[in-house]
């Protein structure tokens, strides 16, 4: 595919306080075979060189921001910039091999009905590839997990396929699947700020009919900071969003079949954190307030998407299991 033929693929990289990371990861970027991208760096007021290292790059625009504005906020800047028919939402931890782009771009470009694409992220290569993730799924109990996480890749995910959704590290997106599920100008929701959003937006492209591809072709580097289901390493306040995007979560997306079927497994897990945040993580009970203070905007969002919403909610319930 030449670069006059090829789409134009706008790639969105939000920092704060990444010095340490973003010189691998342009470099990464740098040597991309799909050559047709812009670059887009959103620098949520670090403290750090960050802003100053992607300023230096002549091929990226940046945008400086006087305050944190979250993934979720930082994001929909870059979106609201960026001219490509796809956005790449690139951490700047990640460090992509050459054929990521090209490989995502390929599985998306002959699957119109697809509107993202998943790739093989690694925890390491040596002495062993372990997986980071090859897409997300949502149990009954509408807990969130990344598929294949901590395993050895011996292979077992080779095939490519359907998965319910992509994680927020290095994920492909077809602009206009983002533009159909945006809510009030808003691609990721911004009240969510960072945690979970990736998770939020996989559930409301499903309930907008949108599918997402998983290709073991397109492999990247991502030694991820923090393990799902261990809250020790989170910072005391993404432990808070945490808490608080679970249940926006549910208020914006969880349909009526899916209350009969699982309302069970889903309160009981509830109880479970309740419990958990009472006995060892009170400061994390600061969610609820926060939630409180969200409820109108969530519930408002609510009635634009499923007014929208165009998947059956029996065949959506297939993917929670």
């Amino acid at each position: 595919m030449s670069t006059q033929s090829a789409p134009l693929v706008s790639v969105g990289i939000v920092t704060w306080h990444s010095a340490a990371q973003l010189p691998d990861c342009l470099s990464a970027l740098r040597q991309q075979t799909h050559a047709n991208l812009e670059v887009i760096v959103v620098d949520n007021a670090s403290r750090d060189d960050s802003a100053a290292q992607a300023a230096g790059w002549a091929a990226a625009r940046t945008i400086g921001n006087t305050e944190n504005r979250g993934y979720c906020g930082g994001h929909n800047q870059a979106i609201h910039a960026a001219q490509g028919a796809y956005y790449l939402a690139l951490n700047p931890d990640v460090q992509m091999q050459p054929d990521y782009i090209a490989a995502l771009i390929d599985a998306l470009e002959t699957r119109p009905d697809y509107g993202s694409a998943a790739g093989k992220l690694l925890q390491a290569i040596e002495p062993q590839p372990i997986i980071d993730t090859v897409g997300l799924f949502i149990d009954r109990q509408r807990r969130q997990y990344l598929r294949g996480h901590g395993e050895m890749d011996r292979g077992q995910y080779a095939r490519a396929g359907e998965v319910f959704g992509v994680d927020g590290a290095a994920p492909l997106y077809r602009r206009a699947m983002l533009d159909d599920i945006a809510v009030d100008g808003e691609y990721f929701d911004e009240s969510f700020f960072v945690h979970k959003e990736d998770v939020d937006l996989a559930w409301r492209a499903r309930l907008f009919g949108w599918r997402c591809w998983y290709t073991p072709e397109a492999v990247a580097l991502h030694p991820r900071s923090f393990r799902p289901g261990r809250r020790a390493p989170m910072a005391p306040a993404i432990r808070v969003h945490a808490v608080k995007n679970r249940y926006l979560l549910l208020l914006k997306n969880e349909s009526r079949a899916g209350w009969r079927r699982d309302a069970l497994p889903i309160l009981a897990y509830d109880l479970q954190i309740l419990a958990y945040l009472l006995l060892f993580e009170r400061p994390s009970l600061g969610a609820f307030p926060l939630l409180r203070r969200a409820w109108a905007r969530a519930q408002a969002w609510r009635r634009d998407i499923w007014r929208r919403a165009r998947t059956d909610e029996i065949e959506l319930l297939t993917w929670f299991r």
